[in-house]
């Protein structure tokens, strides 16, 4: 039986509602989790909300209000959205729940009890947008004399008492780490954190002292853990560490984290020292995806260009969307959408396409053989056909999934929708019928068995529809593992049980442009 598989995505900030950056992650997070359940995998999916730090004490300062009030309404939105968009999560955690603080500091202890914790003072620059310390060396300065962090965002000068980690005893075990193949990725991300830490790590500071909004450090009241501390160690949270009735010793460590391209250093450079301090391994993979742009451009509240998902997922459907950013952007790179382009590559390809093919082939089954599923003789062109659709669905798709490149993966399906669809321009079922109508009954049944194989493999990404299909052909719950592409009894199954596909029903509508789109 193969090994369980732990993913999760980044904890997203509650500072502000989802944006479709954070949508993004949480669809891919969630076709890798279900397409490894299909797969056969024990799957542990994880997703949630970080919600300490600075940056959440002022914004609730701010509205007058608490920062656990700030906290609690803001993270429901993500909730909310993860819901909305069919995220098949096993659990959405919450860093202010009381399992976190606990977890948060035993890996606080353990990092204390090998000696890497120790007391300081510390002065430098700090990012509250970012909840990052950064070297004088990383810092833009603007024409008016501003200082900005690497990632564009206002840096303070702070100085307080700190409890500092020692990052410098890591080096070199860190570097081991990210020459290791498949530890990161894109290449370009570990080419990255590579020279990053050959630049020389200094000592990180953990603790603050100038608010309270956190994870109490133990020992030390006066200081709450630095956010990404608290924040990376959900992680292991999620799981019962420390608790030995947790599942964490079996799933642990993660898969796959997957996380932004622009929080890469946390994950791969402070997380995996932090694991490293406590006897913990580090994560299997990470991999820090690409930015989605609104029309080529960063998101952003000062251009006014912030789109809610939950209204394109209204307008235009979960699935769509879910299909859209999965096949449009290659995985790993920035990428770009619009409702214009939503509308084009989903009326192309899950309307024209497989939803036509699906209506008027089910159509003419039902028909012409009153929906009934029979047994029947294949041709080579028959053949030909459900090998195509065998190879994309059953080898192609899968193979470009497990790297995470998913556009490929959805390209190799699309071969096979399109030789579905050549396949009944060239046959013409509707001329067999008059000509020879053991023939269309023989193509209609093919197509049958394609259509099947179509939706079990696409399942991932668009799961409510493949669902609806799979259905409708009578298709079992127990019979829709990738495992099943190569079960040819399931049809005998049916035919046996004399199973009658009922009139379907349009899967995918065409979509349109609404004005206010345009």
């Amino acid at each position: 039986m193969a090994e369980p598989f732990y993913i999760t995505t980044a904890i997203n900030y509650p500072n502000g509602r989802p944006h479709i950056g954070h949508a993004y992650e949480a669809i891919a997070a969630d076709v890798i989790a279900r397409f490894q359940r299909l797969r056969g995998r024990e799957v542990r999916f994880q997703t949630g909300t970080d919600e300490h730090g600075l940056k959440m004490a002022r914004k609730a300062a701010e509205q007058d209000r608490t920062p656990r009030a700030l906290a609690d309404e803001m993270s429901g939105y993500f909730k909310a959205m993860d819901d909305a968009l069919d995220i098949s999560y096993d659990r959405f955690i919450r860093t202010v729940e009381d399992d976190h603080h606990r977890a948060s500091q035993a890996i606080w202890r353990a990092m204390e009890a090998k000696g890497d914790l120790y007391l300081d003072r510390y002065e430098g620059w700090y990012s509250i947008r970012d909840e990052a310390y950064y070297d004088a060396s990383e810092l833009n300065e603007t024409e008016a004399g501003e200082k900005l962090s690497p990632q564009g965002t206002p840096v303070e000068w702070t100085v307080e008492e700190s409890w500092f980690f020692r990052l410098s005893n890591y080096q070199d075990k860190l570097l081991e780490l990210l020459r290791t193949p498949g530890f990161l990725e894109p290449e370009s991300r570990r080419n990255e954190m590579i020279s990053f830490v050959e630049g020389g790590l200094r000592d990180l500071s953990v603790s603050r002292t100038s608010f309270d909004w956190g994870v109490k450090v133990p020992g030390s009241d006066e200081h709450v853990m630095y956010v990404w501390v608290d924040a990376l160690t959900n992680y292991l949270t999620g799981l019962g560490y420390p608790e030995d009735t947790g599942d964490w010793r079996r799933f642990w460590p993660a898969s796959l984290h997957l996380i932004g391209k622009d929080i890469v250093r946390f994950h791969t450079v402070y997380w995996p020292a932090f694991l490293m301090s406590a006897d913990l391994p580090p994560p299997r993979k990470v991999f820090g995806h690409g930015f989605i742009l609104n029309r080529g451009q960063k998101e952003s509240k000062s251009l006014g260009n912030v789109t809610d998902p939950l209204a394109l997922a209204e307008n235009f459907g979960v699935d769509n969307l879910r299909y859209f950013l999965m096949r449009e952007v290659a995985f790993g790179q920035d990428g770009s959408y619009s409702a214009e382009a939503i509308v084009a590559r989903c009326n192309a390809e899950l309307a024209n396409s497989f939803g036509n093919l699906v209506q008027r082939a089910l159509s003419m089954v039902h028909k012409n053989l009153d929906g009934a599923l029979r047994a029947f003789s294949q041709t080579d062109a028959d053949r030909a056909l459900l090998a195509t659709v065998r190879k994309s669905c059953g080898e192609s798709l899968p193979e470009r999934f497990e790297a995470l490149d998913f556009s490929q993966g959805i390209e190799a399906w699309m071969q096979a929708v399109w030789a579905c669809n050549q396949y009944v321009d060239e046959q013409a079922p509707w001329a067999l019928k008059k000509t020879d109508p053991e023939r269309m009954e023989a193509v209609l049944l093919t197509l049958v068995l394609a259509i099947r194989d179509l939706a079990l493999a696409i399942q991932p990404v668009i799961p409510t529809r493949a669902g609806a299909v799979l259905d409708m052909l009578g298709i079992r719950d127990d019979e829709r593992n990738y495992a099943d592409l190569d079960n040819a009894g399931w049809y005998d199954a049916l035919v046996a049980a004399g199973h009658v596909i009922a009139k379907p029903e349009p899967m995918f509508p065409r979509l349109e442009l609404a004005t206010e789109d345009a």
